[in-house]
């Protein structure tokens, strides 16, 4: 494990006794938080993207913001679900915030995950779909979006414009050269993840895959991630791609911490989501030598080289700074991790 961040949803809302948390708090937040991290020398905050729920939904204002406030904490996303965007703004935003945070973006996409509303992409105005769950739509959209950040012309200068007349095929602007090494795709099953290694961008793994074949979650997952590069290295791309994985992972140091996640560990197994068989992974809560003797055990992290910790973002910034410093000061050093000095690793150029 080189490298380690966060991983929030965004959760805002009612908390109980009569207090509440708003979107604008939820949002503040996450940037205190991140100075916080980044002051630590942790890699960085991903932000999980979920419309028509009170969570984070969009991402680029809250990831600028960020950036304008940190140094070197990477800023991204993961996922943001392509069903719903338009790609050639998409690729406007994303090169615009990946030229103010000096190339700290990792921008985490795929086809998303189930959802509070049925077909909520339509909604917006993406419609066509044939796959019932929207994963044409997405793929669609994604190979436009990539297109787009790649440079190439989309649209047909006009000579005779008042504004500068221009010949030939015009590419959407801003253009930021290294963007496309810092895009991920979000698999949830082995197939995807192949696919993403032949696509050349990198891949982000989550605390869940779509498959079930008797073998515990990590394993599954490590597989996952062999195909991943074994398909890169065969599709001939250059460098080598970045892979991440999510966990939930709570050192426990106080009495505080025994109350909210003492009973917490272990888990996963088998389920179904979204209509598929799943295997789900194990949440991780205990002492911190504890800890490093169960990641340790961790197949898909010892693969890795970047961990997301899942964070409980309503408890507030006190608790899961102190939680974020508990880990990188006695659990992530014997994984392997040192502190973040200079910016993020840059990934794999295409």
């Amino acid at each position: 494990m080189q490298r380690f961040g966060t991983l929030s949803f965004g959760h805002y809302g009612p908390l109980g006794r009569g207090r509440e948390l708003t979107a604008g708090d939820m949002l503040h937040q996450a940037v205190d938080l991140a100075q916080g991290m980044d002051d630590l020398g942790v890699n960085g905050t991903y932000f999980r993207v979920h419309h028509f729920a009170r969570q984070q939904s969009s991402p680029m204002p809250l990831l600028a913001a960020i950036a304008a406030r940190t140094r070197n904490i990477e800023v991204g996303t993961g996922v943001i679900d392509m069903r719903y965007e338009n790609p050639l703004y998409l690729a406007e935003e994303a090169a615009a915030l990946d030229l103010l945070s000096d190339g700290r973006l990792a921008l985490g996409v795929s086809r998303g995950s189930p959802e509070t509303v049925v077909r909520g992409y339509e909604a917006f105005g993406y419609t066509g779909a044939q796959d019932p769950r929207g994963a044409d739509l997405a793929r669609e959209h994604f190979d436009l979006f990539l297109r787009a950040i790649e440079g190439e012309g989309l649209a047909d200068g006009d000579p005779s414009s008042p504004f500068g007349g221009a010949v030939g095929r015009q590419r959407v602007e801003p253009h930021s050269p290294g963007l496309r090494s810092r895009v991920w795709w979000g698999a949830g099953n082995r197939d995807t993840a192949a696919w993403a290694g032949r696509m050349g961008v990198n891949l982000m793994s989550s605390t869940l895959l779509t498959e079930a074949d008797g073998r515990e979650f990590d394993l599954l997952q490590a597989d996952q991630i062999d195909g991943f590069r074994a398909a890169w290295r065969e599709a001939g791309h250059p460098g080598t791609p970045r892979v991440s994985v999510s966990r939930s992972i709570f050192p426990i140091t106080t009495t505080e911490d025994a109350l909210y996640f003492g009973r917490a560990g272990e888990g996963g197994g088998i389920g179904m989501i979204d209509g598929f068989q799943a295997t789900f992974g194990k949440t991780y809560a205990a002492a911190p030598d504890v800890l490093v003797e169960q990641l340790q055990q961790d197949a898909a992290i010892a693969a890795a080289d970047t961990l997301m910790l899942t964070i409980p973002s309503q408890l507030g910034v006190e608790f899961n700074l102190r939680v974020v410093e508990s880990f990188a000061k006695h659990v992530a050093p014997a994984l392997g991790w040192t502190p973040n000095s200079d910016g993020p690793v840059q990934g794999a150029a295409i």
